[in-house]
């Protein structure tokens, strides 16, 4: 039986969850689709995500609604990104230029607020233990579209990018592929390259996965449902 990723990263203890937003039906209703799963922890909610995190300052997940007070709040996204925090952004507003603004911002996911308590709870999930997740409004925006500035990516490339975004690590990676980890980094960097080269950066894993699912290279299916029962399924060797 395979070991829960979540509990690889937290340990015995619940994942702890921080919400954002200024809404309080919002707020009670997503606090109770997280009880409905023993593995997650509603530590502090709020308006205010200053205030949220210094009640809640050990959160490993912090659940930011994208407009506050009137304002879109992708500056402080980009600012509590920088320090390290996970932040899966929880919006109403799905168009893709939105939700890739998020990404490049540092999300490392976007959840729309009419999806559902289960994808609700799969993206908090993959999020603590740092593996990406893909929910239908996401994937419906980015599917599709075609673009011209679409780079070209090597077949190992691609391999590496797909491995990597299954995976927790480049080591891991490495280890299917069967090169080092060295070698992994220079196949993900040069796939950064070029789509900076194609004026469409992705500095984060999160807007890498977004980009590469935009451009046909990789479908939010191979990337897998991370399912509630993850402590139950049997990891790919």
């Amino acid at each position: 039986m395979g070991a829960d990723p979540v509990a690889e990263m937290t340990g015995d203890r619940p994942v702890g969850i921080a919400i954002v937003d200024d809404h309080p039906v919002v707020v009670e209703g997503v606090r109770a689709w997280l009880a409905t799963e023993p593995r997650l922890t509603v530590l502090a909610t709020g308006d205010d995500p200053d205030e949220v995190l210094r009640a809640a300052p050990d959160a490993d997940v912090v659940l930011l609604d994208l407009r506050l007070h009137g304002r879109m709040a992708l500056d402080k996204l980009a600012e509590l990104s920088a320090t390290g925090r996970r932040v899966v952004v929880y919006s109403e507003h799905t168009d893709p230029d939105t939700m890739l603004a998020a990404l490049d911002a540092g999300a490392v996911a976007f959840l729309a607020k009419h999806e559902g308590r289960e994808h609700c709870v799969a993206t908090v999930l993959a999020a603590a233990s740092d593996r990406p997740y893909v929910p239908p409004a996401l994937a419906g925006a980015m599917v599709g579209d075609p673009r011209p500035d679409r780079p070209m990516l090597s077949d190992k490339e691609r391999e590496a990018l797909l491995l990597w975004f299954q995976s927790m690590s480049k080591a891991s990676v490495a280890r299917r592929m069967q090169i080092s980890e060295h070698t992994v980094k220079q196949y993900v960097d040069r796939a950064r390259i070029k789509y900076t080269r194609a004026g469409r950066p992705a500095a984060t894993k999160a807007a890498l996965l977004a980009r590469a699912i935009e451009d046909g290279l990789v479908r939010p299916e191979e990337i897998g449902i991370y399912r509630s029962q993850a402590a139950h399924d049997r990891p790919t060797p």
